[in-house]
């Protein structure tokens, strides 16, 4: 079992939501088309039915099967948790000692305090174990490692210990392209007037790259996976320095789609060594990293190939795998047919509103519908998705980002990591199939700094999509956390047949 660090500090509310659900009548958990389905605070105490297994309750969503049930809807409204990773501990960042330079740094981009995650986080970083940092979406995961790796950094600099070219210190991963020019944009902003370098590689352009490699003294490299481990292979990246290894959007990394080449590739730090890390020459060891909003089952399985778990400590938010508490989140039983209209009819109050909108797609097809549609009515839509040409998908998320759009069409390659504070609205033009996939996709609103009326609309059609609502409704109604949160539930299943036929 993993060692968890208990998050006890001081909590400050960091900003103001909807009207939180109090311990009254009048206060609704979830409000239905048919008022007797309709939940209440004092219907349902905070975890009183957790107990409860999936078909225990009567769900709204249960007659959405039959074609009449079109038009049917229930909304899952915002509660008060005990505990709020987004609240402010009363721990300034030098208690947790981090130094004058990076304060100063935080501050000009308005982070006063950590957060009651971060302050927490960022403890356990410096202690130096082997970390895994799990928390709901939008609490500020990436300052938590970024900022205590920066200070021990900085530390090492105080020493002058000299470094070769293309032998960085700092090796932070990622499963897309624009969750590492992200990451990026923060370090360097964190580092300004500090003396670290860093760079950003993105894929694309990886034969250019090393046809031509580039050679230079960099502390932190920020990358898409792909891409590194080529240019490592081929020699043009030097790893033997590498003192920490950062997994952002680690769920999704240990994927069965990334995680047999990476832990191969993973395979070429010493974390075995970390303990015998100091400040002199002889530092060995290199610290893992993980940052994730869900944490697959086989976590401790995939991760036991590279270290040892007992020896790794979580920093897991209580609320981890749960319904974000401060969003309201509505679902409607519509016919696929009538789903372009009510898209468009959504987006255009949005627009008039000024509301920002995220609309995800399960497939890249229905994203460029999305797209195609809403830019023939008129209504001026984005599209990213993971199978566009580089150059058309460079900087498609940063129009979205930078108000040249309001309305983003994508696929969950989007929906990862990315700090979507502008936006105010995600609309699920397909509702996504994994647990996993939705809490990502909420998770894109309702985050440190994002405005008070954000909204999440489900438009839900096909039997398999009222399958997964309703493993949503009862998460709700139970107050429980979301079963089977895997990014890829497809491939468990997959290895689990083949155990149990023998198949190696």
């Amino acid at each position: 079992m993993l060692k968890t660090v208990k998050i006890l500090l001081k909590q400050r509310v960091l900003y103001s939501t909807t009207p939180r659900a109090t311990a009254t009548r009048q206060a609704p958990i979830i409000t239905c088309k048919r008022a007797k389905y309709n939940l209440f605070t004092s219907d349902y105490p905070a975890g009183a039915n957790g107990n409860l297994k999936f078909g225990d309750l009567e769900l709204a969503s249960n007659g959405w099967r039959h074609h009449k049930s079109a038009g049917d809807f229930f909304t899952v409204h915002p509660i008060q948790r005990p505990f709020e990773a987004h609240a402010l501990s009363d721990v300034p960042f030098q208690q947790l000692g981090i130094r004058n330079e990076l304060v100063m740094n935080l501050k000009k981009r308005h982070a006063l305090f950590p957060t009651v995650y971060q302050a927490e986080g960022i403890s356990a970083v410096l202690n130096g174990e082997h970390i895994l940092l799990a928390a709901e979406t939008g609490c500020g995961k990436t300052y938590t490692y970024v900022v205590p790796i920066l200070e021990q950094i900085m530390q090492r600099k105080l020493h002058g210990r000299q470094k070769h070219l293309n032998s960085p210190l700092v090796l932070i991963l990622t499963p897309g392209r624009e969750l590492a020019q992200q990451i990026g944009r923060v370090i360097e902003e964190l580092t300004e007037g500090t003396g670290i370098s860093s760079r950003i590689l993105l894929g694309g352009r990886t034969k250019q790259q090393m046809l031509n490699p580039h050679f230079e003294e960099v502390d932190i490299l920020v990358s898409s996976f792909g891409v590194i481990s080529k240019l490592v292979t081929s020699g043009i990246y030097k790893t033997d320095e590498v003192r920490w290894v950062v997994l952002d959007e680690a769920d999704t990394l240990l994927d069965d789609s990334f995680n047999s080449k990476l832990l191969h590739f993973m395979k070429r730090f010493p974390f075995h060594k970390n303990h015998l890390q100091d400040l002199g020459d002889n530092i060995q060891g290199t610290q893992l990293i993980l940052a994730a909003a869900t944490m697959p089952s086989n976590m401790a399985e995939l991760l036991g190939q590279l270290v040892n778990v007992e020896t790794m400590e979580e920093v897991v938010s209580p609320n981890l795998h749960r319904l974000l508490s401060h969003v309201s989140q509505r679902f409607l039983r519509v016919k696929k047919s009538y789903k372009p209209n009510l898209l468009l009819d959504l987006v255009r109050k949005d627009i008039k509103r000024q509301r920002p909108v995220i609309i995800f797609s399960n497939k890249t097809p229905a994203c460029d519908f999305v797209s195609i549609h809403l830019n023939e009515a008129k209504v001026p839509c984005v599209n990213l998705n993971g199978d566009m040409l580089l150059k058309l998908r460079l900087g498609q998320f940063e129009k979205f980002q930078q108000g040249e759009f309001n309305v983003l069409s994508t696929t969950d390659v989007a929906s990862r990591g990315l700090d979507t504070t502008r936006a105010a609205h995600v609309i699920n033009f397909d509702f996504p199939l994994y647990a996993a996939d939705y809490i990502h996709r909420v998770g894109r609103i309702g985050r440190i700094g994002s405005r008070g009326d954000c909204l999440v609309t489900n438009l839900v059609s096909s039997q398999a999509e009222i399958g997964a609502v309703q493993r949503v409704e009862h998460s709700a109604r139970t107050d429980s956390p979301l079963a089977n949160v895997d990014a890829n539930v497809k491939g468990i299943i997959r290895r689990r047949i083949k155990r149990s036929l023998g198949i190696v």
